[in-house]
């Protein structure tokens, strides 16, 4: 039998693992929908109706059930939450009909929320003694690593093999099953109180400790989740349209290069302060963002990924300098709800955006669309860093 020490231990690896394939599984279906678009048949619009409520129902879960953990414990949630991500990309890998791609996206969207809130919890709650503040890097690390990976893999296997949806989706149905039963093994960290039905009420709530942190952080994340917003949902588009690249994984990469500079960027920042980390963070952003659109004026495919790999750098650490200013100052009773709150913040600032682009998309063009988009980017990415640089120096 594992000491408690090794158990902690073991368990703040088996948290990382479980945030690292659920992210990988967020990305997965992106390489997949333009082939999907052409076997089942829909309109670019139902391709962003198909995004939007992944997003809206995401965001419904956290209001719900976001500090749910923080009552009934982290283990319950977490087990939970990954027997439905195992449901929904069952359902999507088996959709025959936009239907049922809504319901796998639909349900996708619930379990996300359940996951990212307690996951995010509980990797606080095992943090190492002996590493403080890892907990903060990896949160930020793994998430954009297991993006980068879930979209890359896919798009390599979409040019390799025919059954490419077979190997993405039973591989992570597979590795969901297992993490759900898996997860009981790690020492449960936030015991059952009371409070269970009123936490079920939808609201955000910032902790009294944390608010002052968040809400000036708060320009930061918005800042950082629509530049990703942008190339998640507009950069294999572009690659395609603009640059004239077919291959699966060149289009894949985009997510790829985006999100792996962003982990690469927030290991490498760990010895910095929050506040020398999300100044980085927004300007990064802002020089990479218009960089990036400089490039698709000049039509250069290698511009535009060297651009690309700055504003990734942004994104990454916009995130991971706001972790950095708020996390430690909440009790861990409150971990389940503060996660709650920044990513209920942080996918409003992804997926709000995104569903105006779709729409503005059949209207302007994509390449018209693209450009307005990046353009409002840089704009309230350089503001962000202003609030942040002239605001309080803590």
């Amino acid at each position: 039998m594992l000491s408690m020490p090794l158990r902690s231990h073991a368990g703040f690896r088996i948290t990382l693992a479980g945030m690292a394939v659920m992210m990988a599984g967020a990305s997965a279906p992106s390489p997949f929908y333009p082939s999907l678009q052409q076997e089942i048949g829909f309109s670019a619009a139902t391709l962003t109706g198909i995004f939007a409520v992944y997003t809206v129902a995401l965001l419904i879960s956290l209001l719900v059930t976001g500090s749910l953990s923080d009552h009934v414990g982290r283990r319950p949630v977490i087990s939970a939450g990954f027997v439905l991500m195992a449901l929904s990309l069952l359902l999507f890998w088996q959709a025959g009909d936009v239907a049922g791609l809504m319901v796998a996206r639909t349900l996708q969207g619930v379990a996300a929320g359940l996951l990212l809130s307690a996951l995010s919890a509980a990797v606080v709650d095992l943090e190492p003694r002996d590493r403080p503040g890892s907990a903060s890097v990896w949160n930020s690390v793994i998430p954009l690593g297991g993006l980068s990976v879930g979209a890359l893999i896919s798009g390599i296997l979409m040019d390799v093999t025919e059954m490419a949806e077979a190997d993405v989706f039973g591989t992570l149905v597979v590795a969901y099953v297992l993490f759900a039963a898996v997860i009981w093994l790690i020492p449960e960290t936030a015991p059952r109180h009371e409070g269970v039905w009123a936490s079920l009420r939808p609201r955000v709530g910032v902790p009294a400790t944390a608010a002052k942190a968040f809400w000036r952080s708060a320009p930061a994340v918005v800042a950082g989740w629509a530049t990703g917003g942008l190339y998640l949902s507009l950069g294999a588009p572009i690659v395609r349209h603009v640059f004239g690249a077919e291959d699966h994984v060149t289009q894949a990469g985009v997510v790829a290069l985006l999100c792996a500079a962003g982990a690469v960027a927030c290991y490498l920042a760990r010895g910095h302060s929050s506040r020398q980390v999300t100044l980085y963070g927004t300007s990064a952003l802002s020089i990479g963002t218009a960089l990036t659109l400089l490039a698709i004026g000049w039509q250069s495919l290698p511009a535009y990924l060297a651009a690309l790999i700055i504003a990734g750098t942004g994104f990454g650490t916009c995130f991971y300098g706001v972790l950095r200013s708020i996390v430690p100052v909440v009790r861990p009773d409150e971990r389940g709800e503060l996660f709650a709150s920044l990513f209920t913040l942080s996918y409003l600032a992804f997926g709000l955006p995104t569903l105006l682009a779709g729409m503005a998309v059949g209207i302007f063009g994509l390449t018209s669309t693209t450009l307005g988009y990046g353009a409002l980017i840089v704009l309230f990415s350089a503001t962000a860093g202003l609030l942040r640089r002239f605001g309080t120096r803590d």
